[in-house]
């Protein structure tokens, strides 16, 4: 669309138009064709829907499962990605009869570092990501047991790189723990990650044993479905 047919549809004057997509252009959200000087999409929005499909294509793949595991452990579940630098949680399957319920839902934001998935999602980042993330968004302590050192916090990264999951206890919720692991996509790349919420007091070391098991069968389920070679 040209200049005049675009201060027609939006019914703006041309000078406040021609203001706001170049603004647009620049942030490769519109482009300019230098001979006929129309406007067309730019890469950027290609680029946002890309991302928003395959949210939505994580989660419908996973919700299945993630009520399969719900319903096997009976514990809150939930699937959580990395979207505009903070933790987004896309899915979460509990009892809603359960007393105790975790405040976290469906499209609740958290700082990027927040709790198991935080962590897990982090540690498949790169070192230069990790830390352009903390400077944005430092370590908070949000329990006693938080971690506010970047080393100690670095540390456990690696230790979740090295193990393929993360066991939580009451570092992001006072006597809340959890266990999370992260989901592959066809490519290998780490597109979000799943966990299992749970009181501290309710899960013995036998129970972790058991949950660890069945989250990390389930990462791997779903990452095969999303084209995931790998164990």
């Amino acid at each position: 669309m040209g200049l005049t047919e675009l201060s027609e549809a939006l019914n703006l004057s041309k000078a406040t138009v021609l203001r706001l997509a170049s603004t647009l252009c620049k942030h490769g959200f519109l482009n300019q064709d230098s001979q006929s000087k129309k406007y067309s999409l730019g890469v950027k929005l290609f680029e946002l829907g890309s991302i928003v499909y395959n949210s939505f294509s994580l989660r419908k793949t996973a919700s299945r499962h993630l009520r399969l595991l719900h319903e096997k452990v009976g514990k809150t579940v939930f699937l959580g990605i990395l979207q505009g630098d903070e933790l987004l949680y896309l899915d979460k399957k509990e009892n809603l009869a359960n007393p105790i319920r975790f405040a976290s839902n469906i499209g609740t934001r958290r700082p990027p570092h927040f709790g198991m998935l935080g962590q897990v999602l982090m540690a498949h980042l790169s070192e230069g990501e990790v830390q352009r993330l903390l400077r944005k968004y430092p370590l908070t302590a949000f329990t006693k047991r938080s971690m506010t050192s970047e080393h100690v916090f670095k540390e456990k990264l690696q230790e979740v790189r090295r193990q393929g999951f993360v066991a939580e206890d009451g570092v992001a919720l006072e006597g809340i723990g959890g266990i999370a692991a992260p989901v592959r996509d066809f490519s290998g790349s780490v597109v979000g990650a799943i966990g299992i919420g749970f009181l501290l007091a309710s899960v013995s070391a036998k129970d972790l044993k058991v949950l660890t098991k069945e989250i990390l069968e389930t990462a791997t389920t779903i990452g095969h479905e999303l084209g995931h070679a790998g164990a």
